[in-house]
């Protein structure tokens, strides 16, 4: 006789549920005014260094999807201990990152192409070991998918050309990354 769990079962359908709802309106509601603003930001990069809105909007909708779904995972005490040292080793990769992206932006002429790509490279593999065993493998590619997007040396590069076209979307986002910084978010 095959188990049934009625847990497993719920918090599947609210991954379900809440990454199909992934679309500006509905994220909104979920996440707080500087976070969507540096979402905003990121797609308008996205999507002037493609030239393509539809390509933009994947990868913003992979991120969204993501991280309703590690937060999921999260409320629901999904992961173990050693998968919750993870998730700190995770986040101050990612503290690291928001910090190095605020001093190659604040002072000029510091940025390392490589140092960014390597930063947003462990971050992924860091995220892909904790959720190795809760997500599906179309979850791991959208994490690969946008991790690999943001971590291309001649997007950082584009993003970082102080005189560039993609300066203005750059001060927003370490406008808004510093905020977190501070408020401890991140």
């Amino acid at each position: 006789m095959e188990a049934f769990n009625s847990k497993d079962l719920a918090m599947k359908a609210q991954k379900k549920i809440l990454s199909s709802m992934a679309n500006k309106s509905t994220v909104q509601k979920f996440i707080d005014d500087t976070t969507s603003e540096i979402l905003d930001e990121l797609y308008r990069v996205s999507k002037e260094y493609t030239g393509n809105k539809g390509a933009a909007q994947k990868v913003i909708k992979n991120l969204i999807k993501i991280a309703v779904k590690i937060g999921v995972l999260f409320r629901n005490n999904c992961f173990s201990e050693e998968e919750l040292k993870l998730a700190q080793e995770f986040k101050k990769k990612l503290h690291t990152g928001a910090m190095t992206a605020i001093s190659f932006y604040e002072v000029d002429f510091t940025f390392d192409k490589t140092v960014m790509s390597d930063n947003l490279t462990e971050c992924k593999d860091l995220l892909l070991k904790l959720v190795n065993s809760h997500l599906t493998s179309k979850s791991h590619d959208r994490i690969s998918h946008v991790f690999n997007h943001y971590s291309d040396p001649q997007l950082l590069t584009k993003l970082y050309d102080p005189s560039g076209p993609f300066r203005p979307h750059l001060t927003k986002i370490c406008k808004g990354l510093n905020k977190l910084v501070e408020d401890g978010t991140i």
